[in-house]
């Protein structure tokens, strides 16, 4: 498209030459010089001639212009495709430097990494020396600080600690002095076990002793160990030891005494007291409950039994007179009962009914109250547990985990009360269910007294018609 373009300009630019070079006509006219008869001018070329060379000398130029574009292109073709080539194959050998770069980078970091091993190990391997050198005191000193452990340092480490074994092993007997459980000191003899236990004799006092701090002993049981103190005191070897085994003389062995109930419920705070409050009165209402309920089912079978024979006679006066002598809702069931005996059977019965609710209210005295303590109780105990732990978060943020001590406040409000919930609940939830189905026995009982009753009178009635 270029090459056409560029000979039509070529064409156009000719043309205008060949316009320009022709001679323009005047406005009018001139006569033509007549000219002399002898001499002959040359005849000047023609336009289409003019044309005609014109375009012979474009074609020419139109081909040599072609075959030019044409090299061009080859040569273009050549160059890309040579350039394409170089591309291709510096890709390659950059894919294949890259590859390299990460097969290093990976040998670097892996070298790094043993590196580091190796100096973790190094570390490893000084802190175990020192701590021998702590461990076996004066039978064996470590390395210095900057040297790299050898297999010689180990060597020796091991062949200490093999020495202070084969010491530690052994029962040895010292002069010494030790504390009595009153705080005096008493000199005589120590028996030393090894590194992990020692007895105490001096004169009619020997035992096991423990530590009491700073390097000294205190008589932890004059009856533990005395039989076995005596037997290696005389070089004896008894089959059974009694012993307080300890791991270093350093700190003080404390007793732990128990704690009391009333330590206990303190350590609860304030919801363990009003758990073991409400525990406290679950018990009192317990025990009233089974007053009245004892009281209720005292000798049914015996006032049964005792107005079955003036009701088969129809001495409802006499039955009367007799169940006034008894006590209880069974009694006076009975006695509303044989009152109204002369009116309908319906009636009767809901007579019956009526005076078995009136004293359902006194079985039933406490019942729902005991129950309520025993579903609160764990509820006040969880309570407590999620104070404690907001109390022990407290003191962590204010003071860290480093002592266990200030943790123990918080920690025991949060089981303590769990506890006390759990011992006050299920006690009263078992007794409060068993009360329950005691008071629907007794109901029932004075039911079927008070329908035995009625059909007594029934039958004797129709028996006497």
């Amino acid at each position: 498209m270029m090459s056409r373009h560029f000979l039509m300009l070529l064409l156009l630019l000719s043309s205008s030459a060949l316009w320009a070079q022709q001679p323009q006509p005047e406005d009018t006219p001139a006569e033509p010089d007549p000219a002399p008869e002898a001499e002959v001018t040359p005849q000047a070329p023609s336009l289409e001639q003019a044309y005609q060379r014109e375009f012979a000398f474009l074609q020419t130029q139109k081909r040599e212009l072609q075959s030019r574009l044409d090299a061009f292109r080859t040569r273009s073709s050549d160059e890309q495709a040579q350039m394409n080539a170089e591309i291709n194959a510096l890709e390659r050998a950059l894919v294949a430097v890259r590859a390299q770069a990460e097969r290093l980078d990976g040998l670097v970091f892996d070298s790094e990494q043993a590196v580091q091993t190796a100096r973790s190990n190094v570390d490893t391997l000084s802190s175990t020396l020192l701590q021998a050198d702590i461990t076996l005191e004066d039978a064996y000193s470590p390395p210095p600080a900057e040297a790299t452990p050898s297999p010689e340092d180990f060597q020796a480490m091991f062949a200490a600690a093999a020495d202070r074994i084969d010491q530690a092993g052994q029962v040895r007997v010292d002069d010494g002095a030790f504390f009595a459980t009153d705080g005096t000191q008493l000199d005589g003899q120590i028996i030393h076990v090894g590194q992990i236990a020692a007895y105490g004799i001096a004169g009619d006092v020997a035992g096991a002793l423990a530590p009491a701090g700073g390097g000294e002993l205190k008589l932890w049981d004059s009856r533990l160990g005395e039989a076995s103190a005596a037997a290696l005191i005389d070089g004896g070897k008894p089959a059974t030891v009694g012993l307080f085994a300890y791991e270093s003389l350093d700190q003080e062995v404390e007793t732990n005494p128990g704690k009391s109930i009333l330590e206990i419920i303190q350590s609860g705070g304030l919801i363990g007291w009003i758990i073991t409050l409400l525990g406290l009165l679950g018990v009192a209402l317990v025990v009233a409950r089974i007053v009245f309920l004892r009281e209720a089912s005292a000798s049914t079978e015996a006032l049964v039994n005792a107005i079955a024979e003036p009701i088969a006679q129809g001495d409802r006066d006499g039955a009367i007179a007799t169940l006034k002598g008894f006590k209880g809702a069974t009694a006076r069931v009975l006695s509303t009962a044989i009152r109204n005996l002369d009116r309908e059977r319906e009636h009767l019965e809901d007579v019956i009914s009526e005076s078995l609710l009136n004293e359902s209210t006194t079985l039933n005295r406490f019942g729902a109250v005991i129950l309520v303590i025993a579903a609160v109780s764990p509820l006040l105990g969880l309570l407590g547990t999620v104070t404690g732990m907001i109390s022990t978060f407290d003191v962590i943020t204010e003071f860290g985990t480093g002592d266990p001590k200030l943790l123990s406040g918080g920690i025991s409000i949060a089981l303590v009360t769990t506890q006390l919930g759990l011992i006050v609940a299920i006690p009263l939830l078992l007794v409060g269910n068993v009360l329950s189905g005691w008071a629907e026995r007794i109901k029932d009982e004075m039911e079927k007294s008070a329908l035995h009753i009625v059909n007594r009178y029934v039958e004797g009635q129709q028996g006497r018609v």
